[in-house]
Parts: C-alpha cells; sequence; structure tokens
C-alpha cells in the first residue's frame, strides 16, 4: 500500500469517526427535501441526489422528498401549445395548463425520481415510492387567490390565478406508514392537491414541502437551490439566521428575488414545529451530507 492511498485511507477513517455523532443526532428522524432547480434537470447530479438519499435512509434518518418542475411544465406547455398567461409574474393555471402540469409533475418527474432512488437503493432494499397530494387524500388545498391595485386606481382588484391552491390540511399517516415500514421505501411527493370541490390544483413546491415538514414534525428541512444560501449585503454567506433576522433580512431588502419566498417558507415551517430549515445548493455533490454529518454544514440554517 502507498503512502498516499493509506493516508486517504485514514482521512476516510476520520471523516467517518467525525460523522458518527451527526449521524446518531439524525437517526430515526425525518428530513423533508425539497428538490429542484438546476439540480433536477441534470441526470448525472439527479443520480448523485438520489444515491445521497439512499445513503441517508441507510443510515438511520427517514427521508421525504418534494419536488417541483416549473421549467419542465413550461417546455410542455411550449410543445402541446398551451399558451401561458401571467398576472405580475404568477402563472394563471386554467384547465389546460393544469393537465399539463399535472401530467409532468405527477408522471414524469416524480416516477423519474423514484426510479432513480431505486436504482441507487436496489442492493439495500431502499425504494423509491412516487406520489402526489391527490394520494389518499394527503394535501387538501384551498384556492389561492391574490390582489393587485387596479391601473390609475387606489383600490385593490382579486386576480384568479385559477387552479392553483395552497394547503388547508395534511394527511401524514400514509407518509409515516412508508418511512417507518420494515421495507426502506422513500416518499417522493409532487405539489398537486385537491380542493374541498374535488377539483385537482397546482401547489408552490417550497410552499407543500414546508407545510409537509412541519405536519410530520421534521428535525429538518432542506430547501436545495441554485445558490449557495442567503448571501449578505456584502455576498458572504450567512451561516445561520434566527426567524427574526430572517424577517430582517427581508424588510431590510438584504434578501431579494427569489431568496423571499424561501426564506418566508423556512420561517413558516420553523413556526410549525421545525427545529431548522436549511437553504443550500442542490447542485454541489452531497451537498446534503455535508449539511447534515459535518460540523460546518453547508448553506444557511434558519432556527428558532
Amino acid at each position: 500500500m502507498s503512502d498516499d492511498t493509506e493516508g486517504q485511507g485514514w482521512a476516510t477513517a476520520r471523516t467517518l469517526a467525525e460523522a458518527l455523532p451527526y449521524i446518531q443526532t439524525y437517526s430515526r428522524e425525518t428530513v423533508v427535501i425539497k428538490y429542484g432547480g438546476h439540480a433536477m434537470g441534470e441526470e448525472q447530479v439527479a443520480k448523485l441526489f438520489a444515491a445521497d438519499v439512499v445513503l441517508l435512509r441507510m443510515l438511520g434518518v427517514q427521508p421525504v422528498v418534494v419536488h417541483g418542475g416549473g421549467p419542465q411544465i413550461s417546455a410542455w406547455l411550449e410543445k402541446a401549445g398551451v399558451k401561458s398567461t401571467f398576472v405580475d409574474g404568477l402563472r394563471v393555471t386554467d384547465q389546460a395548463t393544469m393537465e399539463v402540469a399535472e401530467m409532468v409533475l405527477s408522471g414524469a418527474i416524480n416516477k423519474e425520481i423514484a426510479s432513480w432512488i431505486t436504482q441507487a437503493g436496489a442492493g439495500a432494499n431502499v425504494r423509491g415510492v412516487g406520489l402526489s397530494g391527490k394520494d389518499a387524500k394527503l394535501i387538501t388545498v384551498e384556492k389561492v387567490t391574490r390582489t393587485r391595485r387596479a391601473p390609475n386606481s387606489v383600490e385593490e382588484q382579486i386576480v384568479d390565478l385559477g387552479f392553483v391552491g395552497e394547503p388547508k390540511t395534511i394527511e401524514t399517516q400514509l407518509i409515516k406508514d412508508l418511512i417507518r415500514a420494515e421495507t426502506d421505501y422513500i416518499p417522493v411527493i409532487a405539489p398537486i392537491g385537491v380542493g374541498e370541490d374535488g377539483k385537482t390544483y397546482n401547489i408552490n413546491a417550497d410552499t407543500v414541502a414546508g407545510a409537509l415538514a412541519g405536519a410530520l414534525g421534521a428535525k429538518r428541512m432542506l430547501l436545495l437551490t441554485d445558490v449557495p444560501g442567503v448571501m449578505d449585503a456584502n455576498r458572504q454567506l450567512i451561516r445561520q439566521m434566527t426567524v427574526a433576522e430572517a424577517r430582517q433580512a427581508i424588510a431590510d431588502r438584504v434578501a431579494t428575488g427569489g431568496m423571499i419566498p424561501k426564506l418566508e417558507t423556512a420561517i413558516a415551517a420553523v413556526e410549525a414545529g421545525v427545529e431548522a430549515v436549511v437553504i443550500l445548493d442542490g447542485r454541489r455533490p452531497h451537498a446534503m451530507l455535508l449539511e447534515l454529518f459535518t460540523e460546518h454544514g453547508s448553506g444557511t440554517l434558519v432556527c428558532r
């Protein structure tokens, strides 16, 4: 054995030894993972993600995956010749758009992620199970409405976004049965729900992840994004924030653009009972393992 090989072996052993306390901390604990962004669009990165999720399960963690799919929906709408309408940057989801969204989210994307997980876990009896919020009334929604000021007026107008909902109730029993089963199942959930009227609604995936994490009493929620985390005014990564500091970052415009709804989701999840939410870069290999099983972690942690 060469000195280099032996040195690498010692480094690996030291890493494993240092990870042991963190592995014990998360043993039999639920971790909800919001999977989206470019990490979901590249096959090789997707396979690495699936392998890491399987490793989490083998280490005793109970992962639950929630995925998005906005870019994929847009691509399929274009193929289908369905024209999208936007109001203040929000897509209006009419019946035709909803049908495509459900096909893409609950069909193509959901089953592909579940399949990647099953393939990665083939030698360890770990299996991905694809679900949507319509299964077993997992997610019951209420219709979302928005208001905006009418041109040349101080009056607010109600904007109808169509079949867009937000979680009203979460039935967690099916998820609990899966993650506690003797076979190591990993639920993969598409952000589709059903209204009290029986109609199908599209839901923001971050919102679904936060609501599900709160309902399950998750120890952690991981929001995988395309950025390292929340950056301060000097573009340096903020490693940790309280809920109050997160609200202040939004008020002071330190957090801008797409980071605002992610922080709002993190705040809501922590207030719903999740111990902490981490916003991290899902494109980085093994980012989830680095966050959960090392001292310095990865991304921005939001806690009470």
